[in-house]
């Protein structure tokens, strides 16, 4: 059932929001012991909040666009007084003093907060094996991995534990995971939805975005948190386009272009772009104009991106000293205490960026290194604004391949890093973009695909996404769902 119809229900009266959240508990009850999508299940602070939907209902209040709809939160997104670790044994056990913005929006929307969920330590990785907590496993083949950093969220939508989940996304945590677990998956315009409240791992690239199981509950949950805040500096101060109103406007006449740089054979899985293939055809076929487009330095955007991210993690990240709040292991010394408590407290692949990022900004190598980064970003930028100049959306794989098995990368951070080559560039030039299921491989596991759109250009991606949608009919459905 989606979010819509959920909402639709409860609002009428037909269900109680209640009844829906318990419905959605037992689904995560039964399953979480194969997939271990979550970190925390709130099952008595959702209730309350279902119990409070329902009160409002019999009162006559006037009702939310998610009353009821239960959502996971990705858990790195602060939630008042509930534990938000991140993954990371350095926060396990801290309780923050505030929501987030867009937490206390979906509260405002009535929206019903089931878990937070797994992620790779502090959303650095590409498969959430990096978490302090264990892996997640893919609904679709639990020895495989759902993508990350926000693999919590994408598999607990797949799986049924909610219709929505929250994901955040730096250089295609929300997209890759979704194209790896069959969700719809939306990284937004870098500062149209407040990060305020987001535990902040690279804050020139991090946005946070929905998960869904279609692209109108995508928009739906976009639309209910997007907008201006004053609490972030970086928020847009603009108001967005809506997108709805436009997802059945259909494609005719719309100029799609296919990233060449994203889109050719080597290191591509052959059903991967058979999928794109396919994609081409139904956009044609539904009256846009497709071409071939040339985004050439976005070649460079891997290399670029693990010198940037790596960097402002380094930064973002010294706070984490064992003094303010998380963990604290003793020592003689406060120097001695704040290396023991990081040593402990963060997992390898943290350490590894942040080593990493701090040499890149270290004197002698700043230009060479976090410099000469910069100035590719900007050509990546420049790149894609002439890319936007012949087209109004550009298409191309999320994801190199389909899931691939549990442990199979976990010794090789190169290899892990390439997972996330067609997601990137657009992180490095603050546009959004998105990923819809496109089918499935020989074994059964799910394909996405990646449309992108120019800054602001939220609207029209959707558009396109949803003329896509139709055209695909992916209907799949895990088969672990399917024995249940």
């Amino acid at each position: 059932m989606t979010a819509r119809e959920i909402a639709a229900q409860v609002r009428s009266g037909e269900r109680s929001a209640r009844e829906i959240v318990d419905e959605h508990l037992v689904s995560i009850e039964l399953l979480e012991p194969e997939i271990h999508a979550c970190n925390l299940i709130l099952v008595e602070e959702a209730r309350a909040q279902a119990d409070a939907v329902d009160a409002a209902r019999a009162r006559g209040d006037e009702l939310g666009p998610l009353a009821g709809v239960p959502i996971a939160l990705k858990d790195n997104l602060c939630t008042h007084h509930v534990p938000t670790t991140c993954s990371s044994r350095i926060l396990a056990d801290w309780r923050p003093p505030y929501d987030a913005t867009v937490v206390t929006k979906l509260r405002e929307a009535g929206a019903v907060f089931v878990a937070k969920t797994n992620l790779d330590e502090f959303a650095m990785g590409s498969s959430t094996e990096n978490s302090a907590f264990g892996p997640t496993h893919n609904p679709w083949d639990v020895t495989r991995v759902p993508g990350g950093s926000s693999g919590g969220s994408a598999a607990a939508v797949a799986a049924g534990y909610a219709p929505l989940a929250l994901g955040s996304d730096t250089g295609g945590s929300i997209r890759q995971p979704a194209a790896l677990c069959g969700v719809v998956g939306v990284k937004p315009t870098y500062g149209r939805v407040s990060r305020y409240g987001l535990v902040a791992f690279a804050s020139s690239l991090d946005q946070i975005g929905p998960f869904a199981s279609d692209v109108e509950d995508a928009a739906l949950l976009l639309e209910t948190m997007w907008g201006h805040d004053p609490c972030d500096s970086t928020s847009i101060d603009s108001t967005p386009e809506p997108i709805r109103p436009a997802l059945l406007d259909g494609v005719e006449g719309l100029r799609v272009g296919i990233i060449d740089e994203l889109a050719g054979p080597d290191g591509f899985q052959p059903e991967v772009l058979a999928a794109l293939d396919r994609a081409t055809t139904v956009l044609e076929a539904a009256g846009a104009k497709v071409d071939h487009v040339g985004v050439p330095s976005a070649a460079y955007g891997l290399s670029a991106y693990y010198l940037i991210a790596p960097a402002e993690a380094s930064s973002n990240l010294a706070r984490y000293d064992g003094v303010r709040y998380g963990l604290r292991v003793p020592a003689d010394g406060v120097a001695e205490m704040n290396a023991a408590t990081r040593d402990v407290g963060f997992g390898a692949e943290v350490k590894r960026r942040i080593m990493l990022g701090t040499y890149a900004l270290s004197a002698g190598y700043y230009d060479a290194y976090y410099g000469q980064a910069q100035r590719v970003r900007t050509l990546i930028i420049r790149d894609f604004e002439r890319a936007y100049e012949q087209f109004d959306v550009l298409l191309s794989p999320t994801s190199p391949t389909t899931a691939f098995p549990l442990g199979a990368k976990a010794g090789d951070p190169l290899a892990m890093y390439l997972s996330d080559v067609c997601t990137i560039p657009t992180n490095l030039a603050g546009a959004p973009a998105m990923s819809i299921p496109a089918g499935l491989d020989a074994e059964g596991l799910p394909i996405g695909i990646q449309v992108l759109a120019p800054v602001l250009g939220e609207a029209v991606m959707f558009r396109a996404a949803a003329a896509l949608e139709r055209g695909l009919e992916f209907t799949a459905r895990p088969k672990l769902l399917e024995a249940r």
